[in-house]
């Protein structure tokens, strides 16, 4: 999918049409490479370095704003210069970095996790707070800002902190910080690009050249792939009318070539894995491993809902890849040490 989703844009920017899938061949093969390798690796070695595990997740955050380091794209610095990828995403190694320290200090401290504040304040304001400001305020990622806050409330819920903490203070902060983001975009164009998005979702065809114009032509796509699909290649959506297709709009090229039977599959797909994941989960032999499960599943879930979510128009549009299918080397090969991880705790667990 992304040989055929890049072909266009990379021959357009770099003069070659193999450029992108030549860079994910590469991802892929280091990222199987770990993977196996980190199958083999006892999953219960990772808890006594949790702590460092934090600290390393919220600092490699703040490369972007070494000078020669950082790098900006379309006005957000969100990446770091490396040799051969071209560019890498701090924050995907973050998602993974969290996952693992939250999955070790919830199962340490579980016996206070139905206290209000040890269980659940202290976790949010001490441990999330602190990626979560740099990644707006630093990097301008509310995306992965999302990503990161629903699935490390998911594994909090899972290790038994109470989910009317959740309903009540999490829904309130939530608004309270969408409304302090509206009123910064609105009176002080700090951001105003996001309010734009919502404003597009709402109504696409008000401004069809503009802010629009993505979601439009990502909804012909999907509407051209009919049900067979027009076949694997054969996409006019890709030819420069979609934005970087081989990124978070792939879906939409996948379905205008393989139609819904396709979608379907890859949909089935991630329901599959989901699914053993949380057999997994649930069958692991610890406290730790059953919320390390979780949180991979989660975020793999998590961004494939969204990512789709986005395409269909069914949410305003947000910078979320479609796992193990959009274009991105850093994504790819953290996707692949994670699901290591998931297959090491599955050799632990009960027959399935």
């Amino acid at each position: 999918m992304v040989l055929s989703a890049s072909s266009p844009s990379a021959l357009s920017t770099t003069g070659s049409s193999y450029t992108y899938v030549y860079r994910q061949a590469i991802s892929a093969a280091i990222g199987i490479t770990a993977m196996l390798i980190i199958s083999k690796i006892n999953y219960r070695k990772y808890e006594k370095y949790y702590k460092i595990a934090y600290i390393f997740s919220v600092g490699i955050l703040l490369l972007v704003l070494v000078p020669g380091l950082g790098r900006t794209i379309n006005g957000a610095t969100r990446w770091i210069k490396i040799p051969i990828f071209g560019s890498a995403q701090p924050s995907e190694i973050t998602k993974l970095g969290l996952i693992l320290f939250f999955a070790a200090y919830l199962s340490k401290h579980r016996n206070e996790l139905k206290h209000i504040w040890k269980g659940f304040f202290k976790p949010i304001i001490c441990y999330i707070a602190p990626p979560i400001l740099i990644l707006l305020i630093v990097q301008s990622h509310f995306s992965a800002s999302v990503i990161i806050v629903l699935v490390l409330s998911i594994m909090m819920m899972m290790a038994g902190v109470k989910f009317s903490y959740f309903a009540i203070f999490g829904s309130a902060g939530a608004g309270a910080g969408l409304s302090v983001m509206f009123i910064l975009a609105k009176f002080l164009n700090m951001g105003s690009f996001r309010l734009s998005r919502i404003y597009s979702f709402l109504d696409p065809w008000k401004d069809p050249q503009g802010d629009g114009w993505q979601i439009i032509q990502s909804l012909y796509a999907i509407g051209s792939g009919g049900f067979f699909g027009v076949g694997l290649g054969n996409s006019t959506q890709k030819y420069l009318y979609i934005s970087e297709p081989h990124n978070d709009f792939i879906f939409a090229v996948l379905a205008e070539e393989l139609g819904f039977v396709g979608c379907a599959a890859v949909i089935i797909l991630f329901l599959l894995f989901v699914w053993r994941g949380i057999v997994i989960s649930m069958k692991a032999p610890d406290m730790f491993g059953s919320l390390l499960a979780v949180g991979i599943t989660s975020l793999i879930g998590l961004q494939a809902i969204i990512n789709i979510a986005v395409v269909t128009s069914s949410m305003p549009v947000t910078g979320i890849a479609l796992p193990f299918f959009s274009y991105g080397g850093t994504s790819l090969i953290i996707l692949l040490c994670a699901v290591g991880v998931l297959l090491n705790i599955s050799r632990y667990t009960e027959k399935i």
